[in-house]
């Protein structure tokens, strides 16, 4: 976690709005954790049981607002990608626009969050976020509702940012026997074989559904998912992006649910689809 997210939460004590890096993001720390989330995007931007460190990595040295945030797990919707014949910038338009908040149910084991955007994001599709958080599990729902006349057609991402302790010495485990698209190839079609490392610059859609594995240190972590049927792997490698500092280059790595060109999602007026991720530390047998 970022020094100025630290000196938030360490601040608070139950659940308030405050000020980060020229945004404003609700703060929550109880007893079983921590949450922080960004107004903008409806972006969790950090995530932390009680007594552990957090499981999402968020940059530092954020752009200036309205730009978009880099870290934590952004929401790219209604596409992913590059604009697909829309217009508008690259992983949609919902990571930028101001969200609100319309619930935060607390309970002594965690706390639940529902948000909606301000303002309308599509024609014809409402999104919503609902973050369930507790001290063993943090589970995130982009809930899409098709509220128009026409069937439409959409892709998106939970943009999922990982804290690890060195991306280079990560594993990554589910995929084995998975067909891949690779972006930094050309979209070349090819095959995982084995546990996949990382081992530079990583821009990868796997055609899988299967939860998968994260081992970094000491720490495996899973991540399991509904609605989608493509996981993205990515890393920068060593072209690092302006807002990621030098020293952070090996401290994340991106692992998204997503709805892709590989499983666009369809939907009928009056339906809707619910795309989500759940992330929770894997027990080891003694």
């Amino acid at each position: 976690m970022s020094d100025a997210l630290c000196t938030l939460v360490e601040a608070t004590h139950g659940q308030r709005d405050a000020d980060w890096c020229g945004r404003k993001v609700l703060v929550i720390n109880e007893g079983w954790g921590s949450l922080v989330i960004a107004y903008q995007g409806a972006q969790l931007l950090h995530f932390a049981p009680h007594g552990q460190p957090g499981w999402l990595w968020t940059t530092p040295t954020p752009k200036e607002a309205p730009d978009a945030i880099r870290g934590g797990i952004p929401l790219c919707w209604p596409w992913f990608g590059d604009a697909d014949g829309h217009e508008g910038p690259a992983h949609g338009t919902a990571r930028t626009a101001p969200w609100r908040v319309d619930a935060v149910d607390e309970h002594q084991e965690g706390v639940e969050v529902h948000l909606s955007p301000e303002q309308r994001l599509d024609p014809q599709l409402t999104p919503r976020v609902v973050i369930q958080a507790n001290a063993q599990r943090l589970n995130i729902e982009l809930i899409t509702e098709h509220t128009g006349d026409t069937p439409v057609s959409f892709t998106q991402a939970l943009h999922t940012y990982l804290a690890v302790d060195q991306s280079f010495e990560c594993r990554i485990s589910g995929l084995a026997g998975a067909r891949y698209l690779d972006k930094l190839d050309g979209l070349r079609e090819k095959d995982q074989q084995g546990e996949l490392g990382i081992r530079g610059a990583l821009d990868r859609i796997y055609h899988s559904s299967r939860p998968l594995l994260l081992e970094s240190g000491n720490t495996t972590r899973r991540l399991a998912k509904q609605g989608s049927d493509s996981s993205v792997i990515w890393h920068p490698g060593s072209a690092l992006p302006g807002d990621v500092p030098a020293e952070q280059a090996q401290r994340f790595v991106c692992i998204e649910a997503a709805c892709t060109q590989l499983d666009r999602v369809w939907l009928a007026p009056g339906s809707h689809h619910l795309l989500a991720q759940h992330l929770s530390l894997e027990t080891r047998d003694s």
